[in-house]
């Protein structure tokens, strides 16, 4: 249906320019009219003083002969009556050629009007304007408003605490619905001959930030573990206390959570659990660069090698569990190092200053496989 408005307007235009066109053609066959009028009238002008002169020089020869023959007749008369008749045949002859003269008048022929073009009808300039529409640009969407991202408070205690995670928010679901949660009290494992897990730690810069929820050291890259054919960059470490996994229903001081993460998102956990004792180094260097404000990131200007953080002996327990904070994603690789490392009670006091108690309570093992290093 569109296209009856195009040829109408088609049409419209094509008959502006036959209209244009004829204007043109009768401006052009006017000036070859002005052109042969003139040529004419120059041509009758020049024919016109020929005859006239032609008529004069009749007139006096035939003047001069009567003259000499009246003057041959009345001989008797004087020189001056010849004089006088010949000023009297002069000014004849001069009037007559006065009368004889044609008064010569160009020609001129009216020049046809080039007709007016033809307005556009109402329907026509309608389609035009549709037209115009059509093969406009397509306007922009307007942009949409940016979404609002609300974080979801969450804590652990009252009623933002544990027990309601998965109803504070829809990706907290599995907090309440999972059946591979943790923490969980490590017991009855399957003693086997696991494989080492190959530790590439190194001396690395870092950043500290206080999330809100636990105390975290963000490293540069360079950090990895090896295990069950995989490889997982260190991501982070953070701490809690107290600890949230327990060995056989013993819970430690503290424990530290170093996060990896592989190339396809998987994640594995190790956790060394702290018990009170030694001053450790590595730990201090991050209470050291504590940020004075939340969520800010404090660049240390020391390195730390989470090697250090180690203990001595790597034998572990290992399970398949989650993330032990909101929003709880299952399918994490726990490594639970059996021996713990030592803390002094300064580091501990100073961490509890900030976070007295930020541990998820136990969760169920729902039969899940738990193998022990021999």
């Amino acid at each position: 249906m569109r296209l009856i408005p195009v040829l109408s307007l088609l049409i419209a235009l094509y008959a502006i320019g036959a209209s244009q066109a004829v204007a043109r053609a009768a401006e052009g066959a006017s000036a070859r009219e002005d052109g042969r009028s003139g040529k004419d009238g120059k041509a009758g002008a020049g024919k016109d003083t020929k005859d006239t002169k032609d008529t004069k020089d009749t007139k006096d020869t035939k003047d001069t002969k009567d003259s000499k023959d009246a003057s041959a007749d009345d001989g008797s008369k004087g020189g001056k009556d010849a004089r006088a008749d010949a000023g009297k045949d002069d000014k004849a002859n001069a009037g007559k050629d006065a009368e004889a003269k044609p008064k010569s008048k160009p020609r001129s022929r009216a020049r046809p009007k080039p007709p007016a073009p033809q307005a556009l009808s109402a329907h026509d300039l309608a389609a035009l304007a549709a037209l115009q529409s059509s093969l406009a640009p397509a306007a922009a969407p307007p942009a949409a408003a940016p979404a609002i991202h609300k974080e979801v408070t969450w804590s652990y205690e009252g009623d933002s605490g544990p027990a309601a995670w998965a109803q504070l928010a829809p990706e907290f679901a599995a907090c309440g619905s999972g059946h591979r949660q943790s923490p969980i009290d490590i017991r009855d494992g399957i003693h086997l001959e696991l494989e080492d897990v190959a530790f590439d730690y190194r001396e690395s810069a870092f950043k500290v930030i206080d999330t809100g929820h636990s105390i975290q050291a963000n490293l540069a890259a360079g950090n990895s573990i090896r295990v069950m054919g995989r490889r997982y960059a260190l991501v982070h470490f953070h701490f809690h206390r107290p600890s949230e996994e327990m060995v056989e229903g013993h819970q430690s001081e503290m424990v530290i959570h170093l996060v990896h993460k592989d190339s396809e998102g998987r994640l594995a956990v190790v956790a060394v659990l702290l018990e009170p004792g030694a001053r450790q180094p590595e730990v201090q260097a991050v209470w050291n660069n504590l940020p004075l404000e939340r969520n800010e990131e404090q660049p240390a200007s020391v390195h730390i090698d989470p090697a250090h953080l180690l203990p001595e002996n790597r034998r572990y327990y290992t399970y398949m569990g989650s993330l032990t904070t909101p929003p709880c994603t299952e399918g994490v690789l726990w490594i639970v190092m059996k021996q713990p490392i030592t803390v002094s009670q300064e580091q501990i006091d100073l961490f509890s200053r900030l976070y007295p108690y930020n541990a998820r309570p136990i969760q169920a093992t729902s039969g899940r496989l738990i193998k022990e290093a021999q």
